[in-house]
């Protein structure tokens, strides 16, 4: 920060408040962990990410080296975060900025992007990294054909390692009074915790390096066999990889761990709900990671977790309820009637019923033109019973009651209700006792029904 002669605390420009990010101590998702586990939360940068820190150091080499030159053009192959910080230090500085990105990727990261002034070029997430087609090609090929662009090339570029063992691993020993005793971590570029990894092991050997691979990444089997395998699709993004960076020096690394798609993406929405943080997928790897950890550990010791980056570019993601129920990455444990009620088919009204001295013709139109089985019954201040298709047909049909009667003659008993914050196992159980229906109240007043079809569709097509 800048003091003028008036003693004004200002930073000349943003990229002067990248780094000092905060160490944020996980109460909620730890519960019953001995040991105490701090976040390091790098949605704190002014671009929302840990890349924010290798952003300028790489283009300030760049520059030094005479690589890129006054209204020059960077060049980087990105899943969206470092691109933010080179487009951070293009805005500032003046360059143009083009980006190519897997086209997995969010639509607010490219969005970002653009609104940064950048180019933004989408390659395809299925191919090879030698394919022409790829975005690391791609990205090679923008420079070979553009006068006066540099590639940052966070990948091969030890700089990327050197800007965290510079300042995030300081910033972490100093937090903790060098009482840190674990660093968990994600794997991209192995930038992150590389240069971490090798601070904190100069200043205390014996610390613990966690590494953390998505399923379907090479980097962990390559960590123990020293073997490449082949990648597989994932969805988690800015972490995993389908090639050995260069930048991953996996001699500070002690133990990798594998977490999926759906343990990084429901502990993500856990950290928004129940700790305040609001960030992405890889934060959620890490962190469940680092909780597998910290459940082996006394309380005297203390883990390190870094969040990457911010939840608010994934809002069309896995922080939609929508995206995790198409992607079927619901927890039912977390599951609530509300989620039930909101997953079902928009084609119905919330709630279709008949009052009580409707007809029974009138219950039967009712049945046919929505497609239903069954009617809830609403008496002048309650609901008082419901109406079965199959139970007023064979009525009908022995001739035991006529169309024009009221439905109160052939209805039985109310259907059961719960609360739209009731548990999914309680409308589970509820429909498992053979009530063909549950209501649902929002206070004293019904706001829709769940029948044993929705809870039945729901469970195929929308959990594990």
């Amino acid at each position: 920060m800048a003091n003028s002669t008036n003693d004004m605390r200002y930073a000349k420009n943003v990229l002067e408040t990248i780094g000092n990010t905060p160490l944020v101590k996980l109460n909620k998702v730890t519960e019953g962990i001995k040991a105490t586990v701090l976040a390091k939360v790098e949605t704190f940068n002014p671009g929302g990410s840990v890349k924010d820190r290798i952003g300028v150091k790489m283009i300030e080499d760049a520059i030094r080296t005479g690589k890129l030159n006054p209204g020059g053009t960077i060049v980087e192959n990105t899943s969206g975060n470092t691109g933010v910080g080179l487009a951070l230090v293009a805005a500032i500085m003046g360059f143009k900025a083009i980006f190519t990105m897997p086209d997995k990727m969010s639509k607010e990261k490219i969005r970002l992007l653009k609104s940064l002034g950048s180019e933004v070029i989408t390659c395809p997430t299925a191919v090879p990294p030698d394919s022409p087609e790829s975005y690391y090609s791609i990205a090679k090929r923008i420079v070979e054909t553009t006068p006066n662009s540099v590639l940052a090339n966070q990948y091969f570029n030890d700089l990327n390692p050197q800007a965290h063992y510079e300042t995030t691993g300081p910033e972490i020993w100093e937090a903790t009074a060098g009482r840190v005793d674990y660093f968990v971590g994600g794997l991209g570029t192995g930038g992150t915790i590389s240069g971490v990894g090798r601070f904190l092991k100069e200043k205390k050997p014996e610390v613990k390096i966690i590494g953390v691979d998505p399923e379907g990444s090479i980097l962990k089997e390559y960590f123990y066999t020293e073997k490449i395998g082949e990648a597989h699709p994932y969805l988690v993004e800015g972490i995993g990889e389908d090639m050995i960076p260069g930048t991953c020096h996996f001699q500070y690394i002690d133990e990798m761990i594998t977490v999926g798609d759906k343990e990084s993406f429901r502990m993500a929405r856990r950290l928004s709900r129940e700790e305040g943080l609001i960030v992405g997928g890889s934060s959620g790897s890490a962190v469940h990671a680092a909780i597998e950890v910290a459940k082996t550990l006394d309380d005297d010791k203390v883990v390190v977790v870094l969040l990457p980056d911010t939840g608010e570019r994934y809002l069309s993601k896995f922080h939609s309820d929508e995206w995790m129920r198409e992607n079927r990455m619901f927890d039912a444990k977390l599951l609530t009637v509300a989620d039930l009620l909101k997953a079902k088919s928009s084609a119905l009204p919330p709630l279709v019923f008949v009052k009580v001295d409707d007809t029974i013709h009138t219950a039967l139109d009712f049945m046919k033109s929505y497609n239903v089985s069954q009617l809830p019954v609403r008496g002048e201040r309650d609901w008082v019973g419901h109406v079965a298709e199959g139970n007023l047909m064979d009525l009908v049909l022995a001739s035991k009651i006529a169309g024009d009667e009221p439905v109160e003659k052939a209805m039985g008993n109310p259907f059961p209700s719960l609360a739209l914050d009731a548990h999914y196992a309680d409308a589970l159980k509820l429909l498992a006792e053979k009530n063909p229906a549950v209501l649902v109240k929002d206070g004293d007043a019904v706001v829709g029904i769940l029948t044993k079809y929705d809870l039945v569709e729901f469970m195929l097509t929308k959990l594990d």
